[in-house]
């Protein structure tokens, strides 16, 4: 198994670009069986989950080629509706097969997805939803078995506003009889470029971005072009870096108004931010300042997946922090691995709080999912000595070659097999 060896201390200096949203292209590969004909996708990143995405289109039947940054997926000819155990369990997001998988086959049969265990995320919300759509359900022995005969509109209101539920929706109500109306759906840029996608093979969608999402049903798709969005959340991961270790860094390829929660953050924290069209810098010559609260939100309030990094930087704030986690509860699987390399965190439940302290220190750590392993290297970058992170697989789920690029930016930073 791989580790990655760090040598902290080296300020982060330079220029970083961001690659395409992992939260993105997830969704929009699942959406690549609707047309039946040709899909090509630019920026798309190289993690484990896009791979693991790409093995479930070729089970499926689809012809998936990637040429670069470009794949492209050839969907004419889909010869099944099940997915195996084994690919399902390689990732949560997984289970964004279903809706799409239902639209074009009329039926589907999927077991529980797997990823990162950071706590229970229940797909009763998309049950649900779909059985709202005429889908008939059926759970047993860990699968999922649905029967569409006919998918027909509806108004679903969801109670809480799920990403995964609401692309599921979307994907299960392209091709449905009539108009469907979802509120109160998630509102993150993810969703909006998942209907930018659609509405570019020809689906009729509205509302991204809005608390109301309208589906009018289409009979067919057609073949499309598209190019991701920037992730927001590896961006905000190399800003991160350059917070904690005291440097000045810009990342391009990025929309600056995805990052406004996470923005204001290190605001408070004391960095310096210039933002421009597509580009953001940060510097950080003074201390590091204590953030009063941090809470996690549906965006745009603060996003969880950068609770974690977030947490990194805090260690070494000259003065108390507390962040609120309200999204996942079991998501502070990495203070433990922070304590022993010198921070002091103290956690109640959803509530950590997190006491400056003067210094941290190399040590072995194990991530042990994927925004937890992104602090760990934080940390690692800044700590005095070497640091040691096992369990790299977690953070090539959402990084592509993030010791490169590190590297790029003056980390003493390395992959060892």
């Amino acid at each position: 198994m791989s580790r990655i060896v760090i040598a902290g201390g080296n300020i982060l200096e330079g220029e970083v670009n961001v690659n395409g949203a992992k939260n993105a292209v997830l969704p929009i590969l699942a959406a690549t069986i609707l047309n039946g004909g040709i899909n090509v996708i630019h920026n798309c990143p190289e993690l484990k989950d896009v791979s693991a995405s790409l093995q479930i289109l070729e089970f499926l039947g689809c012809e998936v080629k990637r040429q670069g940054k470009t794949i492209i997926v050839d969907s004419s000819n889909i010869k099944d509706y099940r997915v195996p155990e084994q690919l399902m369990r390689e990732m949560r997001s997984s289970v964004i097969f279903l809706g799409s998988i239902i639209s074009k086959c009329r039926k589907a049969v999927l077991s529980y997805p797997g990823g990162c265990e950071i706590g229970p995320r229940p797909i009763d919300l998309h049950l649900k939803a779909l059985r709202q759509l005429g889908i008939k359900i059926n759970e047993a022995h860990g699968y999922i078995y649905c029967d569409a005969a006919r998918i027909d509109a509806n108004d679903i209101n969801l109670n809480f506003p799920s990403v995964g539920a609401t692309e599921n929706i979307i994907l299960a109500a392209v091709m449905a009889n009539g108009t469907t109306i979802i509120r109160n759906v998630a509102k993150e840029p993810e969703i909006v470029d998942l209907q930018d996608y659609l509405n570019a093979m020809g689906a009729k969608i509205s509302g991204a971005g809005t608390s109301v999402i309208k589906i009018e049903g289409v009979e067919k798709l057609h073949d499309v072009e598209h190019t991701v969005i920037p992730d927001r959340i590896e961006g905000s991961t190399y800003l991160a870096a350059a917070a904690i270790t005291g440097g000045t860094v810009k990342i391009t390829n990025v929309n600056p108004e995805h990052l406004q929660a996470v923005l204001a953050a290190l605001r408070e924290c004391g960095c310096k931010i210039y933002v421009e069209k597509n580009t953001i810098t940060l510097s950080r010559t003074s201390t590091l300042q204590p953030v009063d609260v941090i809470r996690t939100l549906p965006y745009p309030g603060f996003p969880t997946d950068m609770q974690a990094p977030m947490m990194s930087v805090l260690t070494l704030a000259r003065g108390t922090s507390i962040i609120s986690e309200t999204i996942f509860e079991n998501r502070f699987k990495h203070v433990e691995e922070l304590m022993r390399m010198g921070a002091d965190i103290m956690v109640d439940g959803r509530v950590a709080v997190i006491r400056g302290v003067e210094k941290l220190t190399g040590a072995n750590v194990n991530a042990m999912d994927l925004r937890g392993g992104a602090a760990l290297v934080i940390a690692g970058l800044a700590a005095e000595g070497s640091t040691v992170i096992e369990g790299v697989h977690h953070i090539d789920r959402g990084y592509e070659k993030i010791e490169d690029k590190l590297r790029l930016l003056g980390a003493d930073i390395k992959r060892v097999d």
